[in-house]
């Protein structure tokens, strides 16, 4: 009898330590994944920091708006303007403290979402391509009354940069990338094409938990801040939405876009003045989860193939961040910005 009671004795007591244990990982679980709320294919429920106006553009046969803030000085004006450009897993959200900061050295800023991204228009039939967006980010300055500008890219919206300033030489300054995808070549270092119905169904499985996942190693080298989660959180909120989806149909014809449209081919192109901002633990290699693992083993990241890149432009320099990873200006702001405005004021002196 003793026996029999000593084992059911041992039984609730493993028992009270799994439910015990169940309930310490529990606040960790719901952190890691919390309940996402659709917002929206365009974003309609997450809000933006400054009023969002639109440009009517045609995109195919239907008609659409790309999104984008205005944002003007907060201190003494000083005539120029800063384009800032998202990247494909980013909004023009993103960039409010580095727009903050830039307005307050006297800058006007425009920040477009691009179409298929955001709070901008995602038609079903589109055919993305890097000249569509530069055409419609060259319409907003037209729009916005802007002749030229100093175009800041972050990531896809580096590689855009650059499409930019080969297609429309009169309307920028210069150019800053913030470690920017396209400076090499990926489909001729071997990473295979992959047909858009499968990139669809790759889009189809992302959840919060994959995204942060993915940026987490990806992006940040390992090291998550709570701050971060908005970004992921606005991302999975949109993919949450249930439009038929129109949001991962957009992202998946913008990954193909990112491959098959490659401008490094153009880098001694670039007339204008660069400057590369490359967070240096930054382990992006756009299209390497698709290769074969021998071709994974010789792709380099963007901190690994900066320096050549910039050697390739006529005047470039590059600026490191050593302890930052893809994304500094979401990383470490003060440091970024400050680095950044030093960047702009060198055109501003020359």
């Amino acid at each position: 009898m003793g026996g029999a009671t000593g084992t059911v004795a041992k039984r609730i007591e493993a028992l009270r330590r799994l439910l015990l244990i169940a309930a310490m990982l529990m606040p960790l679980t719901a952190h890691a994944a919390p309940s996402i709320k659709p917002l929206g294919t365009d974003l309609e429920r997450f809000a933006y920091p400054w009023p969002v106006q639109r440009l009517a553009v045609r995109i195919g046969t239907e008609d659409g708006t790309m999104a984008y803030m205005d944002v003007a000085p907060t201190a003494r004006a000083n005539g120029r303007t800063v384009v800032l450009l998202h990247g494909k897993n980013f909004c023009g959200a993103t960039w409010e403290s580095t727009a903050r900061a830039v307005a307050k050295a006297g800058y006007r800023v425009l920040i477009p979402d691009q179409v298929g991204f955001c709070k901008s228009s995602k038609p079903r039939d589109a055919q993305y391509s890097f000249a569509m967006m530069a055409d419609f980010t060259h319409r907003m300055l037209q729009q916005a009354g802007v002749p030229k500008a100093t175009i800041v890219g972050h990531s896809t919206g580096g590689m855009l940069a650059m499409h930019f300033a080969l297609l429309f030489p009169d309307a920028a300054e210069r150019l800053v990338l913030v470690n920017p995808l396209g400076l090499v070549d990926r489909m001729a270092q071997g990473v295979p094409y992959v047909p858009l119905d499968k990139l669809i169904a790759t889009e189809r499985k992302k959840d919060f938990a994959a995204m942060k996942a993915y940026q987490l190693k990806t992006y940040y080298h390992g090291q998550w801040s709570p701050r971060y989660d908005r970004w992921i959180a606005m991302l999975a909120g949109q993919y949450a939405t249930d439009d038929g989806d129109a949001v991962e149909i957009a992202q998946a014809k913008t990954a193909e876009m990112i491959l098959t449209q490659p401008v490094a081919q153009h880098l001694s192109r670039l007339a204008l003045p660069v400057t590369l901002m490359i967070g240096m633990r930054d382990t992006t290699a756009f299209g390497k989860e698709q290769a074969p693992a021998s071709v994974q083993a010789r792709l380099q990241p963007i901190p690994q193939i900066a320096a050549a890149a910039a050697a390739q432009m006529p005047d470039a320099r590059l600026v490191t961040f050593p302890d930052y990873g893809h994304s500094p200006q979401v990383e470490a702001p003060e440091v970024f910005e400050a680095r950044l405005l030093d960047a702009l004021a060198v055109r501003a002196a020359s």
